[in-house]
């Protein structure tokens, strides 16, 4: 993997800040934003206006936060805080040599767009090649954090339902059902492991396993390029071979983290409005919290705003919690992990941007 100086050195480069956010914001699909942006909406409305009010009241909700202690308030900014700080730590687990500070504002700016921006996603990968360009990094290494830090994200999300749900079985309250969906997060997770490793050891095995792939494109769409499986597999394994290998256990540890620092937000909003008193215990709160996330998974809402929240109530409330503490749980679990990023997001983007436009004038002014 080529070191950070070496991407950066040279100026006959092109620079992505000033050639790639704009040909990529130039090439959005407005219809296809403004539609998802109704989408979303809809969905908004349907569950905070249409269903959320059907068995809570938003303003027994609200009563509930404002009887909150100062101490769970202090308590609630602080995870807060740590939970903005610890979602750092995945990027820089996938990307060594990234100074603290850089990953912030990459990762901020990023959560930014993709939770806030309807059908922004390839505005926000582009803007992530081009910030790291900036910061010293070359496409391949790019290429690499991002690939690998979704996979680790997917992998994390999926085993955690299956972790929350065998804590209930160890404490005899899991369902049947409960108990089968454990095992099929498990199965799940254990087959996407066992396929990377596959992939990662053997040069070989990745190009059959894309070739695998492309029999199956190409029965259901024979127009596609003979190879688009195989190459795609083949470039994963050249991108993240060597971060994967060297560094799978810091990767497997931030991304945990980064949950769990979620879900202590959850945690601490949940006891600060009535302790042992909501009717659940830290237990069911892992099981709600670990399935709710999988809600983020349906491509509808940045975000999963909406199915997220509606899935979290009602497992709480499923659970035992009453309904208008459930929500109000939601509420404050949501503006805290929500509302500060994406506040602080609009600001790194903007701190880039002028960072970007003064290296731009530096290098346009002529030596003497």
């Amino acid at each position: 993997m080529a070191d950070p100086a070496d991407s950066a050195s040279g100026t006959d480069a092109a620079d992505p800040e000033e050639t790639s956010v704009p040909s990529v914001t130039g090439s959005i699909d407005r219809r296809k934003q403004v539609i998802a942006g109704l989408i979303t909406l809809v969905v908004l409305v349907v569950v905070f206006v249409g269903i959320f009010p059907k068995f809570a009241n938003y303003g027994d909700a609200w009563s509930s936060i404002q009887k909150m202690s100062v101490g769970s308030l202090v308590a609630l900014g602080a995870v807060t805080v740590a939970n903005i700080v610890i979602y750092v730590f995945p990027y820089m687990a996938a990307l060594p040599g990234i100074r603290f500070w850089d990953a912030f504002v990459v990762r901020q700016t990023s959560f930014m767009i993709s939770n806030a921006v309807p059908a922004g996603g390839a505005f926000g990968l582009a803007v992530q090649y081009a910030m790291l360009s900036g910061y010293g990094f070359g496409p391949a290494e790019a290429s690499s954090a991002i690939a690998v830090t979704s996979i680790w994200n997917l992998l994390v999300t999926l085993a955690l339902p299956a972790l929350g749900l065998a804590v209930l079985v160890v404490e005899g309250d899991a369902t049947q059902n409960q108990v089968l969906g454990a095992v099929g997060g498990l199965v799940a997770v254990v087959a996407i492991v066992g396929v990377m490793t596959v992939v990662l050891r053997s040069e070989a095995w990745a190009r059959r396993l894309g070739g695998w792939g492309d029999a199956i494109i190409h029965r259901v769409r024979p127009s596609t390029p003979p190879d688009v499986a195989t190459s795609g597999v083949v470039r994963f394994r050249d991108q993240t071979y060597d971060v994967v290998a060297q560094r799978w256990g810091r990767l497997t540890l931030t991304n945990f983290a980064q949950q769990f620092s979620q879900f202590f937000v959850l945690l601490v909003a949940i006891y600060g409005l009535g302790g042992t008193s909501t009717g659940v215990n830290p237990a069911e709160i892992v099981a709600a919290f670990a399935v709710a996330r999988l809600a983020g998974f349906i491509p509808v809402t940045p975000g999963g705003l909406g199915t997220v929240d509606a899935a979290l109530v009602g497992l709480l409330s499923a659970f035992g919690m009453n309904q208008d503490q459930a929500l109000a749980a939601d509420l404050l679990w949501r503006a805290a992990t929500f509302i500060p990023q994406i506040v602080i997001g609009i600001i790194t983007f903007l701190v880039w941007r002028v960072q970007a436009a003064r290296r731009s004038a530096g290098r346009a002014v002529p030596s003497t």
